[in-house]
């Protein structure tokens, strides 16, 4: 079944960095977008950076400079690069994967990830 698996999440101090990972199966990995969400306590679920297949990327203006997307196809994972990390960028961070034409839309369970002093 498909299976979208967060990790890399923790603690964190001001200025920190993380990396997160998450491990795709179940479907084709490599024609599917990939994104990251975020959804802090009390706020909406908003999305942090998506990678299309063709490797194109954009993030939300919030984390432009501080975070980087990548995929590696041959392994079915996607990352999130977090630098300069905010006390605002506290959140649980999401995977999710969509190709529009076969009308998929799937989601990871997320991982925490704090920033505090």
């Amino acid at each position: 079944q498909v299976q979208l698996v967060e990790s890399g999440g923790g603690l964190v101090q001001p200025g920190g960095s993380l990396r997160l990972s998450c491990a795709a199966s179940g479907f084709i990995f490599s024609i599917h977008t990939m994104a990251w969400y975020r959804q802090a306590p009390g706020k909406q679920r908003e999305l942090v950076a998506t990678i299309t297949s063709a490797d194109t990327t954009n993030f939300a203006d919030s984390v432009k400079g501080r975070f980087t997307i990548s995929r590696d196809n041959a392994k079915n994972t996607v990352y999130l690069g977090m630098n300069s990390l905010k006390p605002e960028d506290t959140a649980v961070y999401y995977c999710n994967a969509r190709r529009p034409a076969l009308k998929t839309d799937y989601w990871g369970q997320g991982t925490q990830v704090t920033v505090s002093s």
